[in-house]
C-alpha cells in the first residue's frame, strides 16, 4: 500500500525517531538523570549565561567522532556540532539545546539525524537547530550577566595558539560582546563528575569487563615472532566483537625495550623470546572508559630477572589496595605503594636503600630519590567519560588528600622500568659517578624489564570493589599463556546478554 506523500514523511520521521530514541537509551543513563545533572548545576551557577559546547564534526567524514565529555555527561546527545546553554535569570533557569537539522541530502552520507523534534523527544530539552545558537547567545548576552563556559578556554584576551573549538567560540561572543565578563564553570562540572552514579559505575563495568576479556585473550595467543601490531589488533577486535565503542586510548603494547616507555603506542616490534610485553589497554563502553594494564612473558614463563621485578609491582600494588578504603586519602596509597617499591627494589641492589637520593641537579645541588630512576609516574587516576577523569580521591589538589568516596572509579597501577639508558640520563657529578659503577653491572642484568600492574576499582554501598580480574599473580598468568590459542574465546551468556543491551537500550 503506498501512501499519501504527506503520510508518508510522518512514517518516515517516525521510524527515524525511533532509531534516535533507541540510540540514545543505548547509553543505559535515563533522561531523568541527565536533567538531573544539569538541574545540580544550574543550582550552583549565579545568575548568567552557560555554555557547553558538544564536539564539532571531524573535518572529514571519515573519521570517527568522538563526542565532547562535559556535553554528553549533560545530555546524553553523541551527535556533532551540537550545544546547549543555561540560561539563569533571578533564580529561574531555562535550558535549550542546539542541534544540526535534518537534512536529507547530508544523511545520504553521514546518517540520519535528530533534528530539533527528535532531540527535544529524546532529551526532554526545548530544542533549536544549530544556526539559532549565535543569535540566541547574542539576546540572552544583550540583557546582561555574566558568560559561562565548560572547556578549554582561557580567560585572558589574548590566550596563545592553537586555538581550541571553545575558544574560537568564545573569542567570537567576545567580539561581540567586549563588556562581557567570561567565567570558567569547568570546576562546577569537574566535581559532579567525580562522583559517579550507579549507572555510571555499572557502565564502567561493562567497559572493564570487555577490557579483561581481550587481556586473557591477548595472553593466549603471545607467543615469540609475533608483531606488537597482532597483540593490539587482537585486544581491539575483542572490543568491538563485545560492543565497545573504540579503545578508550592509544593501545599500547611494549614489548622488550619498549616495555620501559610509557606511551608507547608504535607497536610495531616482533616480539622475541625472553622479552615481557606491557599491554595497557581500554575499552570505551557507552562512552565510559576502561584502563586495565598487564605484563607477561612472550615466552610464556617468566625469567628469574623479570619475576624479581614482577613480584616488587604486585606488592607494590597489594599494599595500595590495602590502603584503598573508603574515606583514605590518595597520598595514603601513594605511599604505600612507592614504599614497596622502594623496599623491593634495594632488596635486589638497584637502589642504594628505600630513602637514598641521587644529584638530579648539580647547578641547584637538588637531591631526589633513587626510586624515581626506574618509578616515574603516579600511582593511579579516576576513570570515567574519559579515561582520566575527574576522581573524588584526587580532588584535594596535587597532594592527593580528598578521600575515597562511594562513586569513585579509579586505577592503581605502580610500575618498574629499567631503562638500558637510565644511567646516562644521569647528571654528571662525583657523587653520582660512585652511584653509576656501582649500579650499572644490575641495570644490566634487569635491562629493558618494564613491569606495570593497573588495575579498576569502584565504591559502592558495599566498598571497594577490584572489577578488572583478568590473571595478575605469576602463576595465573604462566597458566592462561600455556592454554593453546585457538582464536576468540567463547562470548559467555552474561556478556552477550550486556551486548544486545547495549543495541536495544536494556540494562
Amino acid at each position: 500500500m503506498h501512501l499519501p506523500i504527506r503520510d508518508s514523511h510522518r512514517a518516515v520521521l517516525s521510524v527515524c525517531l525511533l532509531l534516535i530514541l533507541s540510540s540514545l537509551a543505548a547509553a543505559q543513563i535515563p533522561a531523568s538523570e541527565y536533567e538531573t545533572r544539569r538541574q545540580h548545576l544550574a543550582a550552583q551557577m549565579d545568575d548568567g549565561v552557560l555554555l557547553v559546547l558538544g564536539a564539532p564534526e571531524p573535518a572529514h567524514d571519515y573519521l570517527s567522532f568522538l563526542q565532547a565529555p562535559a556535553f554528553r555527561f549533560l545530555t546524553g546527545v553523541t551527535e556533532a556540532d551540537a550545544a546547549l546553554v543555561i540560561a539563569k535569570r533571578d533564580g529561574r533557569t531555562s535550558p535549550l539545546l542546539f542541534v544540526q537539522p535534518r537534512n536529507p541530502l547530508t544523511e545520504t552520507w553521514s546518517g540520519i539525524r535528530m533534528g530539533q523534534e527528535g532531540a527535544q523527544q529524546a532529551t526532554g530539552i526545548t530544542a533549536r537547530t544549530i544556526d539559532r545558537l549565535a543569535p540566541t547567545l547574542d539576546s540572552l548576552l544583550a540583557a546582561g550577566g555574566p558568560l559561562l563556559m565548560v572547556g578549554d578556554v582561557s580567560l585572558r584576551r589574548d590566550p596563545a595558539p592553537p586555538l581550541s573549538y571553545e575558544q574560537q567560540w568564545l573569542d567570537r561572543l567576545q567580539e561581540r560582546h567586549p563588556d562581557v565578563q567570561v567565567r570558567d564553570a569547568t570546576p562546577l562540572l569537574t566535581r559532579m563528575r567525580a562522583r559517579k552514579s550507579d549507572a555510571e559505575l555499572e557502565l564502567i563495568r561493562r567497559a572493564v569487563a570487555i577490557t579483561v576479556e581481550a587481556q586473557k585473550d591477548a595472553m593466549r595467543a603471545i607467543e615469540p615472532g609475533m608483531n606488537e601490531f597482532e597483540v593490539q589488533a587482537l585486544i581491539e577486535y575483542t572490543f568491538r566483537r563485545y560492543g565497545a565503542e573504540r579503545p578508550a586510548f592509544a593501545s599500547i603494547v611494549g614489548s622488550g625495550p619498549n616495555a620501559t616507555t610509557l606511551h608507547y603506542n608504535r607497536d610495531d616490534r616482533f616480539m622475541e623470546a625472553g622479552d615481557v610485553v606491557v599491554m595497557d589497554v581500554g575499552a570505551t563502553y557507552a562512552g565510559y572508559a576502561a584502563d586495565v594494564t598487564r605484563t607477561v612473558p612472550v615466552s610464556g614463563t617468566f625469567s628469574e630477572e623479570q619475576r624479581a621485578i614482577y613480584e616488587i609491582v604486585r606488592a607494590a600494588q597489594a599494599a595500595a589496595e590495602r590502603e584503598a578504603q573508603v574515606g583514605a586519602s590518595w597520598r595514603t596509597l601513594t605511599q604505600a605503594a612507592s614504599r614497596t617499591l622502594a623496599e623491593g627494589l634495594t632488596r635486589i641492589g638497584l637502589i642504594e636503600s628505600p630513602a637514598a637520593t641521587y644529584d638530579c641537579d648539580a647547578a641547584a645541588r637538588q637531591q631526589c630519590p633513587q626510586l624515581m630512576l626506574f618509578y616515574f609516574h603516579g600511582l593511579g587516576h579516576g576513570i570515567g567519560l574519559d579515561v582520566h577523569d575527574p576522581e573524588q580521591g584526587q580532588l584535594g589538589g596535587s597532594s592527593g588528600t580528598g578521600g575515597i568516596q562511594r562513586g569513585s572509579a579509579f586505577t592503581i597501577e605502580p610500575g618498574v622500568y629499567i631503562r638500558s639508558n637510565v644511567l646516562d640520563l644521569v647528571p654528571d657529578t662525583p657523587r653520582n659517578r660512585a652511584l653509576i659503577a656501582k649500579l650499572r653491572p644490575l641495570v644490566q642484568r634487569y635491562a629493558n624489564i618494564g613491569v606495570r600492574i593497573e588495575d579498576d576499582y569502584i565504591v559502592t554501598e558495599q566498598g571497594v570493589e577490584w572489577i578488572s580480574r583478568a590473571p595478575r599473580e605469576i602463576a595465573e598468568i604462566e597458566a592462561l599463556m600455556r592454554e593453546p590459542y585457538t582464536g576468540p574465546s567463547v562470548r559467555s551468556a552474561e556478556m552477550i546478554e550486556w551486548y544486545r543491551g547495549l543495541r536495544r537500550g536494556g540494562r
